[in-house]
């Protein structure tokens, strides 16, 4: 027979004591009572590495880039009487009240002085950057160091490469005047160096004899009318001889070789052609027997006393070039050696391709050192003038504006929008933004960027502001960790 039949009492006892214990856990499951449990003691948020705007309370993965989540250490979880926290210095986000990795990069934390810690969103006066406090072991780890802004001289450059050509003003081209045939020729070969008035070549040609032959019997008819002979008929003699001469200067016979004519009496049957100019034989077309034209080339002869650079200028610095400015170019088979020129020309057009105009410049070429198609290294300089400058290593381009990191002390970087000038010799020119003596972040300025940006994204989740990426004008929208299915994924 079942004992609690027989003793009633013991039943009673018994259901009564389940029911008391059982009211309570309905009442915590079911949440009545007035309020929401306690959260957990363990409770976790997790963060997302690229996009720590992405906050949520479970496990899950980024919405933006599609990565895990991690777990987000709490600092305010941290004791109150905690003195020393821990801190990556690759992610600044991950704190811990003692030692240990990060479980992001596994990267050692280190120690983080008493009271650094980040500004909040755009304290600064620049969106989307935010104040940092960086201790002198993560400065050293960074090898960050600062410089003054100073005033001095400042003078840009523009650097370019650039080929050396033949001065077009100092080619000529050797032709006849009249038919010919070549008999002799004096400059044999290409590259020649010839002086002016050697002799290219000799040549024969039946219109200019029998105009040597006229030439000197209106010599003979001259000389023959002594002066009593009649006006008229000696001034029609010298009409004709000078006619003849003027003839002969048109075809650019000498007027040595005219002279030399009437002294001997004698036409010449193989003619010289003489060099214009002093210079280098580039072309030859005249060989011994061929018949030449007049529209026939015979030399080509080039002066190198002074020379053409060729340089390229990208459009956006052609404002800074102008015509009489400075140019300085060296060559790499003379080390150690420049020449100094000047800008004659820029010329009109662009290269499609290249996105550059040609900027001709001249050189005195004595030595004839600079030789056509070599290549050369310009610096087209500019008048110095005083400015604030900086390093170029210490502005950060955004695309859209230029931010520096001002040095306020004790490891304290505050970013600060600037305008900035020319750029030339390893510096900026500012314009506005900075003072002189001011000290500003060098080296590691873009490591400095990336935590000043994550700070300031931090404390616009702390403070329920959304938090700008590294995109202007652009917000990463952020997941509210207030929303009933935060951290879990349908």
């Amino acid at each position: 027979m079942n004992r609690t039949k027989k003793n009633p009492t013991l039943a009673a006892l018994f259901a009564v004591l389940l029911f008391a214990l059982a009211v309570p856990a309905v009442l915590l499951v079911t949440g009545c009572g007035g309020g929401k449990p306690p959260a957990s003691a363990g409770a976790k948020t997790y963060i997302c590495p690229m996009h720590p705007e992405v906050v949520k309370d479970g496990k899950g993965s980024c919405p933006i880039c599609g990565m895990d989540l991690v777990p987000k250490e709490d600092a305010a979880a941290a004791p109150a009487a905690a003195h020393e926290t821990w801190v990556c210095p690759m992610h600044p986000e991950i704190v811990k009240a003692e030692k240990g990795s990060c479980p992001i990069c596994g990267m050692d934390l280190v120690k983080r002085e008493e009271g650094a810690s980040g500004g909040g969103a755009g304290d600064a006066g620049v969106p989307g950057f935010a104040t940092v406090t960086i201790d002198a072991r993560k400065r050293q780890l960074l090898s960050l160091r600062t410089a003054k802004v100073e005033r001095g001289t400042f003078g840009t450059g523009i650097r370019t490469v650039g080929r050396v050509a033949y001065d077009e003003r100092r080619v000529h081209h050797v032709h006849t005047r009249f038919e010919a045939y070549v008999e002799h020729v004096a400059a044999d070969f290409t590259g020649k160096y010839v002086r002016k008035g050697d002799v290219l070549a000799h040549v024969y040609s039946p219109e200019l004899f029998a105009t040597q032959q006229e030439l000197l019997l209106a010599l003979r008819a001259v000389r023959a009318l002594g002066p009593s002979a009649d006006a008229t008929a000696r001034e029609g003699a010298e009409r004709l001889l000078e006619a003849t001469r003027q003839r002969l200067r048109l075809w650019e016979v000498a007027e040595k070789d005219i002279a030399a004519l009437e002294a001997r009496g004698e036409p010449l049957r193989s003619f010289p052609i003489y060099a214009p100019i002093s210079g280098y034989v580039t072309a030859r077309t005249a060989f011994h027997g061929m018949k030449v034209m007049p529209a026939d080339t015979l030399f080509d002869i080039v002066d190198l006393s002074s020379v053409w650079v060729l340089a390229d200028v990208y459009e956006s610095e052609l404002p800074r070039v102008k015509v009489g400015q400075t140019g300085r170019m060296t060559l790499a088979y003379r080390p150690g050696q420049s020449w100094t020129g000047k800008v004659t020309y820029i010329y009109p057009s662009l290269d499609e391709k290249t996105r550059t105009a040609k900027v001709r410049l001249e050189f005195a070429n004595p030595r004839e050192e600079l030789k056509p198609e070599m290549f050369a290294d310009v610096v087209l300089e500019s008048a110095p003038r005083t400015a604030l400058t900086v390093p170029a290593d210490a502005v950060l381009d955004s695309g859209t504006r230029k931010v520096v990191f001002v040095s306020k002390g004790e490891g304290v970087l505050e970013p600060r929008e600037v305008t900035v000038g020319e750029q030339g010799g390893g510096s900026w020119e500012i314009l506005s933004g900075l003072e002189e003596g001011e000290e500003i972040a060098l080296g590691a300025s873009f490591l400095v960027d990336s935590e000043s940006r994550l700070a300031s994204a931090l404390a616009g989740m702390r403070d329920g502001v959304t938090p700008t990426t590294g995109h202007e004008g652009h917000a990463a929208p952020a997941t509210p960790t207030s929303a009933p299915d935060a951290g879990h994924r349908h």
